[in-house]
C-alpha cells in the first residue's frame, strides 16, 4: 500500500511536470534558438521561444508556489497520518479487550470500527482530492501569469508568436491572430472526415 506522502509527492511532481511539459519540438531545434535567446532576440524576429524548464526553475512565483504546495502537502499528510494512527490504536485496543466483551459489545464495537474505517478512508480520499484541486488551481494561476505576461511582452517586442521549449509537448503561449489557422484546419479536417464517412 502506498503511503500518503508518496502519493502527494507524485501528485506534486505530476503537476509540475504537466506545467513544465509545455514545449516546442526537440533538443536539436532548441539549440540554435537558445543561443539567440541568450544574447537577446532582435525586434525583427517575429517568432521567439521561452525555455519553460528554466523559467519554472528561476521564476520566483513558481518557486513560492512549489514551496506552498509542499508545505500544504506535508500538513495534509501529517493530519491523515495522525488520524490513521489514532484509528489503528483503537483497533489494537479492541483486539486486546475483545475477550472481555460480550458478543453484543463485540458486534457493536466492530460495527463502529468498520464505520470509522470507512470514514477514515473517505477522509483520506477527500483530502487527496482537495490537495489535487489546489495543485490544479495553482498550476492554472501560474500558466495564466506566464501567458498574460508573454502576450504583453510579445506586443512590446513586436513578436508574432512566443513558443515554449521543452522536449515533450509543443505548446504556444501566445500567437498573433493573423497566425492562427485553427478555423481553416478545423474546416478542412471536418471536410475530410465527412468524405471518409461516406
Amino acid at each position: 500500500m502506498k503511503t500518503t506522502g508518496s502519493i502527494f509527492t507524485k501528485i506534486s511532481l505530476g503537476v509540475m511536470v504537466a506545467i513544465a511539459v509545455a514545449a516546442c519540438n526537440n533538443d536539436k531545434k532548441a539549440d540554435a534558438p537558445a543561443a539567440a535567446a541568450s544574447t537577446g532576440s532582435s525586434a525583427s524576429e517575429t517568432i521567439v521561444f521561452v525555455n519553460q524548464d528554466t523559467l519554472l526553475a528561476k521564476y520566483d512565483y513558481a518557486k513560492d508556489m512549489r514551496s506552498t504546495l509542499e508545505s500544504k502537502g506535508k500538513t495534509t499528510e501529517n493530519d491523515i497520518g495522525s488520524r490513521r494512527q489514532a484509528f489503528e490504536r483503537e483497533i489494537a485496543e479492541y483486539k486486546r479487550n475483545a475477550n472481555t466483551l460480550s458478543a453484543d459489545q463485540r458486534a457493536a464495537t466492530e460495527q463502529r470500527l468498520t464505520r470509522k474505517g470507512q470514514e477514515q478512508q473517505q477522509y483520506e480520499q477527500a483530502a487527496g482530492a482537495e490537495f489535487q484541486n489546489l495543485q490544479g488551481t495553482e498550476a492554472n494561476k501560474l500558466y495564466d501569469k506566464i501567458a498574460d505576461f508573454t502576450k504583453i511582452y510579445a506586443k512590446e517586442k513586436g513578436y508574432k508568436m512566443v513558443l515554449t521549449y521543452s522536449k515533450a509537448n509543443p505548446t504556444v503561449l501566445y500567437g498573433d491572430a493573423t497566425l492562427d489557422v485553427t478555423a481553416d484546419v478545423t474546416k478542412r479536417l471536418n471536410e475530410a472526415y465527412a468524405k471518409d464517412k461516406k
